[in-house]
This record gives C-alpha cells, structure tokens and sequence, in this order.
C-alpha cells in the first residue's frame, strides 16, 4: 500500500463515527498513553526556572556559595551534605530545603523531594520555581491528582506565554493521566492550537478526544496530524485503534503493519501489533511482535504478560511462568498473569497458590467468566462444593449477562439496516 492509499484508508476510518466505540485495543492500551505525559515534562523541566537568591536573613555566605558550586559540578552527596550542614546553623532556610529537594529529583527520588520542596514553600511561598518544581516532583512521581492543583494555581498566575504554555500542558496531561479526558481535552487542544508542529501534544488530544467520545475533535487533529507527517507510526497506531473499534481487525492489523515498517523502535508498536493479532489468536506470529517490543524494552509487562499467555496457549509452560513472574514483579496490576499463573499452579497441583493468584485476579477483574469458572472448579478439585457453586453460578450469570448483551447489539445492527433499507416515503401529490 502506498502513501496516497495509506491515507485514504485512514480517512475512510476517521471519517466514519462508528470507529470510536469501545475499542479492544484502547482499552488494553490507554496505560501507554499516560506515559506520553513526560515527554512534556521533560521539555518542561529543561525550561523551568532556577531559584533566585531569597529574600531573607543569609546563611553564611561562604557556606552557601560553596554548597552551590558542589550542585554545580554535579557534586550530589556532597553538595547534600553542605546544604544539609547549613540547615544546622540556619534552620529556616528555605533555600537549603529547596536546593535539597533539587537535589531528589535531579536524582528521580521525586517522593524524597517532595516534602523538601514543602517544607521550603512553608517556610518562604515566594521562591521563584519553587511551587513549579513541588508540582513537577508530584508529576513524575506519579502524585497526579496532588500535583494538579499546584498546576493550577500557577496557571492562574502565568506572566508570559512560555509559562503559559508549559502549566496548560501539564494541566491537561494531569487530567490525561488521572483518566480525565472531558477535562484535559480543553487544555490540550489550546495548548496544541499555540504549538502548531508539535505532533506528541496532538497524539495526546487525539486520544483524549477519543477516548471522552468528541468525534469531531478526533478527526480535526487527525486531519493536522497527517498534515505533519502523514508516514508516522504513532498516527498508523491511532489509524489502527480507530479501526479496532470498527471492529474491523484485519485493517487494524494493516494499520499497525504499516506502523511497524514506519517505525519499529516505536514504543508499544509491536505490542499493539502482537495484541492484535493475539486477539485473532494467531499466536505464533503474536509471539514475535511481543519478543520484538520486549527487545525494545525488556521491562514492558504488559508484553511480558502476553507473551507469557501466548506461551501457554502454544503449550510451553515452562517458558510461561517465569514470564508472568517478571511481569508481575514490574505490575501487579495485570489480571491476565495473575489468571494464567493460577492456571498453571492449578495444572502443577499447586492449588493453595493456584487459588491466590486465581482471586487476585478475581479481585482485579470481578467480571470475567474465565476466573470465576476457573475458581469453581478449583474449588471444587479441592473438596469445597460450596465455594465451588458460588463460583459456577457467577460465572453462568456473566456468561448470559455476555449472550444478552451480544443479542441487544445484534437486534440494534439489524433494525438499523432494516431502516436504512426501508424505502422513502412518496410525498403526496397537490
């Protein structure tokens, strides 16, 4: 397929309404996106302000110059220790706490940093950067929902466009992060709307207009996105996402095929190319994309979580679990290891582990029918046939609550074609 085909396939996708349902890929893949959010605050970080001297009874001066010039030569514990050996003469210096705090997230440490940079902000709420660089530390470590109103409060009172610019991003990369996306989408379209080249900032209000279903929205940034750069992989990968939510897998896969070819260091490209076609269970060559992404970045779990799952549906157990392990080890979050482990544990005879990791899963995911059946029957080979009943009922309850939801949505598909084929009524004659 060539660029011009490409992109009209694209287009017939964006265009069409009906491709921003519940997408299989979005909702396995709006983790990632949060991710995006430090690309924007590592551009913000490089721009924010350094402390200004403060305003305020000085430490002595030679203790301090000398703690800075440590800071300078990238001297961390000793520059630590002289700022912290100043706290001891001068114990409300909130210079001495905010350089220390510096010190934390210059080092990633940004939950030590944090309550130095409060402590600085409570003893002297003037120093310049000081509340930017609280709410960076909240940011990155992952405090989304403390560091939003610090964002806020400086937006409020930004003194040129730079400053501007950069808070409205973090705004709406906050409310991204936290799952906001009706809320984020504002900050993000202005903020894209003044930085007219910039194509991560509209990946992000693409998603976020996607995923709070503002169809308009997705197809006007797509449309600026393909202007850009009509060959990038990240808008093969939103093309994609579209077309999963059609439902229309094989152009789904076409889509992350061609972003593959665009671009395979690409982050999450081969997982979502693996995902895919997990999902067709075309498992072997599922496998490849997953072992791809994990070359990429051997620490993605969720590519560990899968290809561990692929393992297990190719027959090869012993390369699974250690998989899932690691996987988990990084997440603990992940249901499906959390399954297949009690899946294999269960296999082994193994049933008091099989069964805790069986109801984590449970508890990570109360709906689905696989755990609650696998827990009835583990139960039940267990000598429990209580426990074992409760389990096989729910998961006979969700299985019809699926059935019925799948009738009701095929009766919606066949009285809508129905009217689109009824013909028109004839206007009467004058």
């Amino acid at each position: 397929m060539n660029g011009g085909e490409r992109e009209s396939e694209r287009m017939k996708v964006i265009e069409s309404p009906e491709a921003y349902g519940t997408s299989t890929w979005s909702r396995q893949s709006s983790w990632r996106w949060v991710a995006k959010a430090g690309y924007f605050v590592v551009l913000i970080l490089a721009a924010s302000p350094a402390f200004a001297a403060i305003g305020q009874t000085a430490p002595s001066e030679n203790s301090r110059q000398s703690a800075i010039a440590l800071e300078q030569q990238g001297k961390t514990t000793e520059a630590e220790s002289a700022w912290r050996a100043l706290l001891k003469t001068h114990p409300s210096s909130a210079e001495a706490y905010a350089h220390l705090g510096l010190l934390e997230a210059r080092q990633e440490h940004y939950k030590e940093a944090v309550p130095l940079y409060r402590k600085a902000l409570a003893l002297n709420p003037s120093v310049p950067g000081l509340r930017l660089n609280l709410g960076l530390a909240l940011f990155k470590g992952g405090e989304l929902k403390e560091a939003l109103p610090e964002f806020q409060r400086l937006l409020k009172g930004a003194a040129n466009p730079d400053e501007n610019q950069r808070l409205t991003i973090l705004v709406g990369m906050a409310h991204y992060g936290l799952g906001e996306y009706s809320a984020a989408t504002p900050y993000l379209k202005t903020a894209a709307t003044r930085d007219t080249q910039n194509l991560q900032l509209r990946l992000a209000l693409a998603h976020s207009c996607l995923w709070s279903k503002q169809y308009q929205c997705v197809m006007d940034t797509y449309h600026e996105m393909l202007t850009l750069n009509a060959e990038s992989a990240e808008v093969d990968m939103i093309a994609g996402e579209a077309q999963d939510g059609l439902k229309n897998y094989d152009g789904a896969i076409e889509q992350f095929r061609a972003a593959v070819k665009a671009d395979p260091a690409e982050p999450d490209v081969h997982f979502g190319l693996g995902y895919l076609l997990w999902t067709q269970k075309q498992y072997p060559e599922a496998a490849r994309e997953f072992q791809a992404e994990l070359a990429n970045n051997p620490d993605h779990a969720q590519a560990l979580a899968y290809l561990g799952d692929t393992d297990m549906q190719l027959n090869h157990p012993e390369l699974s679990s250690p998989l899932l392990e690691k996987a988990l080890g990084l997440n603990s979050e992940l249901e499906l290891a959390h399954l297949d482990l009690g899946i294999l544990l269960a296999d082994a005879g193994k049933n008091d582990e099989a069964l805790r990791e069986l109801k984590k899963a449970a508890q990570l995911v109360p709906g689905d029918v696989n755990v609650h059946w696998r827990l009835g029957h583990l139960y039940k080979a267990m000598g429990n046939a209580d426990e074992a009943k409760t389990e096989l009922q729910k998961a006979s309850s969700l299985h019809k609550a699926e059935e019925d939801a799948l009738l009701e949505q095929m009766n919606r598909a066949r009285a809508h074609a129905d009217q689109k084929q009824a013909p028109e009524a004839t206007a009467p004659q004058q």
